[in-house]
């Protein structure tokens, strides 16, 4: 278990957790976390030792060499840190590579270190390939702990079944553990599975103001998920094939209820826009 001793005592922390891999399509959970930590800073307090969780085998370490020289290998890994946004409450980040083994373990250590800085909220986020349209806004569904968080953050529950990754396990050892708790899951459209993927890691940080009630600078993200969409729409419109498909999955869209153009969501973006407005971000 990682020693966070030296930590001062934190306000009203949150922890917000996203890993690479499985639980990553598009990479665009881990790019909310990168971009959080841009935004606000962050020091890394302590790592999770990778010997213990990792198969390097099947998450292989990497070296760069420079000139014919060799550097220092980068390790695959878990490393936490501490964001400390103004104004407002202290979020723990927590990136890394989706652990191959001893899931349990790695829980346990992470729900442990919650404990340790005081954490009650935690936040995992996940991105997961669908048959989504790239045209229309990213859908991004939860799982929480209670049913009434759900209610009170207005959130769109899953209907999810089937295999699970580390953000399913995390969920159900922090919820287990009395933690407050909500998974966030953007769908990436699969024919554009590559990265980045920065409609959906927009999508996930417009939501994470709701959860972390703070407000959350967007920066280039808007301006990059305009110019992946137009990216998008010149390859799709050079395959008949594609373009049909697209058509096909924009009309399945739009005749569904689509809770992201209710009153209530309209509500929700208004009330963020008045949060960024009142920090001056």
């Amino acid at each position: 278990m990682p020693e966070l001793d030296s930590v001062s005592e934190l306000v009203e922390p949150v922890m917000v957790a996203a890993f690479e891999g499985w639980n990553d399509a598009g990479e665009a959970a881990s790019a909310a976390i990168e971009h959080l930590a841009a935004i606000w800073g962050s020091t890394e307090l302590v790592s999770l030792d990778s010997e213990d969780y990792y198969d390097f085998q099947v998450t292989r370490p990497r070296v760069k060499s420079v000139e014919g020289s060799s550097e220092a290998i980068r390790w695959p890994g878990v490393k936490v840190s501490l964001a400390r946004p103004p104004g407002g409450r202290d979020v723990v980040l927590v990136q890394g590579s989706e652990p191959s083994m001893r899931w349990r373990g790695f829980a346990g250590d992470l729900l442990s270190v919650a404990r340790e800085l005081g954490v009650r909220r935690v936040v995992l986020l996940g991105a997961l390939l669908a048959d989504v349209p790239h045209t229309r806004p990213v859908p991004v569904t939860s799982v929480f702990s209670h049913p009434e968080l759900g209610r009170a953050m207005a959130l769109e529950p899953t209907t999810y079944d089937g295999p699970t990754g580390i953000v399913g396990v995390l969920h159900e050892a922090f919820s287990a553990a009395g933690v407050e708790t909500f998974s966030l899951w953007a769908a990436v459209p699969h024919y554009v599975a590559q990265p980045p993927s920065p409609k959906a890691t927009l999508a996930l940080v417009r939501r994470l103001e709701d959860t972390l009630d703070l407000p959350v600078r967007l920066g280039d993200l808007p301006e990059d998920s305009r110019a992946w969409e137009r990216g998008v729409d010149e390859l799709s419109a050079q395959d008949s094939d594609i373009a049909g498909y697209v058509r096909s999955l924009e009309e399945a869209k739009d005749a569904a209820e689509l809770p992201e153009a209710s009153g209530e969501a309209i509500a929700r973006e208004f009330e963020r826009y008045l949060r960024r407005r009142g920090s001056g971000s």
